[in-house]
Order: structure tokens, then C-alpha cells, then sequence
């Protein structure tokens, strides 16, 4: 995995105070381009990790065939247009085929799909895709939630609006009854 070539980052910071008419040198500027150099580094970590090996390493036997439903996973992510977060929470429903993951691995490849320049409707599927690939469920649902700072911060301006995506695999888009209840439950507060 490549990591971040933090001078490269606090080189172009610089720059960039410099271009938008202040002073990175001055007091309160001095350290920024280190800090945001530092802040990338964490912001961008799940690039070139792969979200299904954390999933693949705590799978374990078990005959539960019932839906597992882990809802309001909070995270953030960086919306490759704008480089500004989209902050939301994720919701996983699946229905295991003899292998169950461990409930924090879920929201551990949430994080690692998250961390990288991203869209929503992306992360959403890629979310699925991850789960569906290394689990090999029945079936996988999820649901994103977020808002996202290009909207609320620039452009239209728009604080609070919600994005709502979701992503279906397997026996959620064959039976209309289990996905309805899927849905219901992520609903329900």
C-alpha cells in the first residue's frame, strides 16, 4: 500500500494559502500544511486496503440463518468532486449461508470503503459487493445516510438536506417480504 507523501501535501498547502491571498507563514497558518499532511494521512488511509480481508479473517461456522442487521454505523468520507466530507451512517442487513462476520468488522470495512476519495452511490455498492464477495451470504442489504458539505457549505447551499442510496444483492432482491422487513427494521428507532 502506498502511503501519502506528506511533504508533497504540506508543500501544496503552502501553496495553496499562498493563492488564496494569506500568509503561511504567519501564526496561525504556520503548522497548517503539517496538520492537514497528518489529517490526510488518516482521512485517505483505506486507499489500497482491501475492505474484504478484514471481513475474511473473522468469518466463522455457524448454521444462523436468520437476518443480522447492524444499523447507524457512523463514518465520513471525502467526495472526490469537492475533496469536502459527506458524514452519514451506514445500515447492513444479510442473511448469513453458513458463515457469520464479526459485528465490527462490518463497521471495519465501512471504514476502510470509506477512507479514500469517494461517491455515495460507490461507497454504497462497493459496501454490498465487499460483504457479498468475502461473506457469501443469502444476501446483503445496505443503506447509506449522509449529508454531504458540497451541498451544505457551497453551491445551493443547502444545510441538512439527506442523501439516502442503498444497494441490494441476493435473496433481498428476490423475496419483496424480507426485503421489506430489512427496511422496516434499519427504520425503526
Amino acid at each position: 500500500m502506498a502511503q501519502p507523501n506528506k511533504k508533497q501535501i504540506q508543500e501544496s498547502f503552502a501553496q495553496i494559502i499562498a493563492a488564496i491571498g494569506d500568509d503561511s507563514n504567519r501564526e496561525g497558518l504556520k503548522d497548517t500544511p503539517k496538520r492537514i499532511a497528518c489529517m490526510y494521512e488518516e482521512l485517505f488511509s483505506g486507499i489500497g486496503k482491501d475492505a474484504r480481508e478484514a471481513l475474511k479473517q473473522h468469518l466463522t461456522e455457524d448454521k444462523h440463518k436468520e437476518m443480522i442487521i447492524l444499523k447507524d454505523i457512523p463514518f465520513y468520507s471525502m467526495c472526490e468532486h469537492h475533496l469536502l466530507p459527506f458524514i452519514g451512517r451506514a445500515h447492513i442487513a444479510y442473511i448469513p449461508n453458513g458463515k457469520i462476520v464479526g459485528l465490527s468488522r462490518l463497521a471495519e470495512a465501512v471504514d476502510i470503503i470509506s477512507k479514500k476519495p469517494q461517491i455515495q452511490e460507490r461507497l454504497t455498492s462497493e459496501i454490498a459487493d465487499t460483504i457479498d464477495s468475502a461473506v457469501k451470504p443469502y444476501g446483503v442489504l445496505v443503506v447509506v445516510e449522509c449529508e454531504h458539505l458540497c451541498i451544505s457549505m457551497r453551491g445551493t447551499k443547502k444545510p441538512g438536506t439527506t442523501t439516502v442510496t442503498s444497494a441490494i444483492r441476493g435473496y433481498f432482491l428476490k423475496n419483496d417480504a424480507t426485503r421489506q422487513e430489512a427496511f422496516a427494521l434499519i427504520n425503526k428507532r
